[in-house]
C-alpha cells in the first residue's frame, strides 16, 4: 500500500533498485525463498532470493515463483566461486532481474558482465577499503555490515563502519546501505543521518510471517536476549554469529580434529541433496580454499555449514543445527507480515524525520 513518504526517505537506493522504500531484505540461505522475496518486493522493499543452497534448476523455479507473485523488482544472491556461477549469471540476465548481490567480492569479469546487461550489483563489505575495491570494479552498491550482523564481515560496529564507508564512497556514484542492528524506523533514520542511502536487514525479515522458518525455531529466536548470541569460528572456520545453544557450546569445546570427519561427511551429504556432483563439490571447495586461504579442515567445515543451517531452519531440529542471526534478534519480539513491518518502519522513520525537521 502506497503511503506519504517524506522526500528524505526517497533515496538514491530507491532510484537505483526501482523500489518505493530504501529497505533491502538480504539473501539468507534456506530462508529467503520465493515467498519471502516476493512479499518484500510487493510491499515496496527489495527482496533478494538466496541461491547458494539451490541448484540451478531450483533457482530457475524460484525466480518463476517470485514473478508469478509480484511484478516489482527483486534480486538474487550469488556466490562468485560456485562451479556454475557463469550459468547463474546468465540466468539472472536472461530473466531480466534488477539486482545481483554477493556476500563475498565477485570477480571483475562477473561485475562487467552484469553491468553490460544493466543488472545492478550489490556487494557486502566490512571495511572502507573493501568498498573502494569493489567500487573500482564497477559495483553499483555496497552493504556496509557492522559487527552486530552475521559476523562474517568483522567486528567493527555499524555506528563506526557505516560513516567511514560513506566517506570512502564520496565522489563516486556508489550507493551505500547499512546493515547490522537495524530493525525499525529509528534505525533507518539513523542510517540516513550517517549518510547512507538505506538499510539491509536479515534477522528482522527472518522473523516475519512469510519467512517459513519452523515454529519451534522461531520461538527460540523470539526468546533470545541481546546477550544470547555468540560469534564463533567453530562452525565453518570463519566467524559467524549464531544463537548460543548447547550444541554450539559443545562444538566450540570439541578439538578441531574431531570436527573434521563429520564436517567432511556432511559436505558430501549436502552435495547429494543439492544435486551437486562430487567433482563440482571438490571444485567449489578448492576455489574456496584458494580464494579464502583455507586449510583442508576449514574447507570441509565451510562446506558443512549449509547442512547445519538446514537442520534448524528447514528441518526444525536446533539440537543438531545452527541458528544464524544478527545481535538484533534480542530486540525483536513479534512476527508481523512483511507488509506490516515495512509500513511500520517507514511510518516510524517519517516521524523521526519530521520531528528533527521541526514539523
Amino acid at each position: 500500500m502506497s503511503r506519504d513518504v517524506p522526500n528524505a526517505l526517497r533515496t538514491r537506493a530507491c532510484e537505483l533498485f526501482g523500489v518505493e522504500y530504501p529497505i533491502v531484505q538480504t539473501g539468507m540461505g534456506w530462508v529467503s525463498g520465493a515467498q519471502l522475496t516476493a512479499a518484500t518486493s510487493s510491499a515496496g522493499g527489495l527482496g533478494i532470493l538466496a541461491s547458494a543452497t539451490m541448484t540451478l534448476e531450483e533457482l530457475r523455479s524460484a525466480i518463476a515463483k517470485v514473478k508469478s507473485r509480484t511484478d516489482k523488482p527483486f534480486g538474487v544472491n550469488l556466490l562468485p566461486n560456485q562451479p556454475d556461477a557463469s550459468e547463474r549469471l546468465d540466468l539472472v540476465i536472461s530473466e531480466g532481474l534488477k539486482v545481483a548481490s554477493f556476500a563475498a567480492a565477485p570477480r571483475a569479469e562477473q561485475v562487467a558482465k552484469l553491468n553490460e546487461a544493466g543488472v545492478v550489483t550489490i556487494v557486502t563489505v566490512g571495511a572502507p577499503r573493501h568498498a573502494e575495491k569493489v567500487a573500482a570494479m564497477g559495483v553499483s552498491a555496497v552493504i556496509a555490515q557492522g559487527g552486530e550482523g552475521g559476523g562474517h564481515t568483522g567486528t567493527i560496529p555499524t555506528s563506526l563502519l557505516l560513516p567511514q564507508v560513506v566517506d570512502a564512497a564520496k565522489g563516486s556514484d556508489l550507493v551505500v546501505l547499512g546493515a547490522g542492528g537495524f530493525f525499525d524506523g529509528r534505525g533507518l533514520a539513523a542510517a540516513l543521518a550517517y549518510g547512507a542511502d538505506g538499510i539491509a536487514m536479515g534477522t528482522r525479515f527472518l522473523l516475519t510471517a512469510e519467512s517459513q522458518v519452523p515454529d519451534n525455531v522461531t520461538s527460540i529466536y523470539l526468546e533470545t536476549p541481546l546477550t544470547g548470541t555468540v560469534v564463533t569460528s567453530a562452525i565453518d572456520g570463519a566467524p559467524q554469529r549464531v544463537i548460543r545453544t548447547a550444541m554450539i557450546d559443545a562444538l566450540e569445546k570439541s578439538p578441531g580434529l574431531l570436527r573434521f570427519p563429520k564436517a567432511a561427511g556432511n559436505a558430501v551429504r549436502f552435495g547429494r541433496q543439492a544435486g551437486v556432483s562430487m567433482v563440482d563439490l571438490a571444485k567449489t571447495g578448492l576455489q574456496m580454499r584458494k580464494d579464502q586461504e583455507l586449510s583442508w579442515a576449514q574447507m570441509a567445515l565451510a562446506a558443512n555449514a549449509p547442512m547445519m543451517t538446514k537442520a534448524a531452519m528447514v528441518d526444525g531440529d536446533p539440537d543438531v543445527g545452527i541458528l544464524p542471526t544478527g545481535q538484533v534478534v534480542g530486540a525483536i519480539k513479534d512476527l508481523p507480515s512483511v507488509a506490516e513491518l515495512l509500513g511500520r518502519i517507514m511510518d516510524e522513520a517519517a516521524d523521526v524525520v519530521n520531528r528533527l525537521g521541526g514539523e
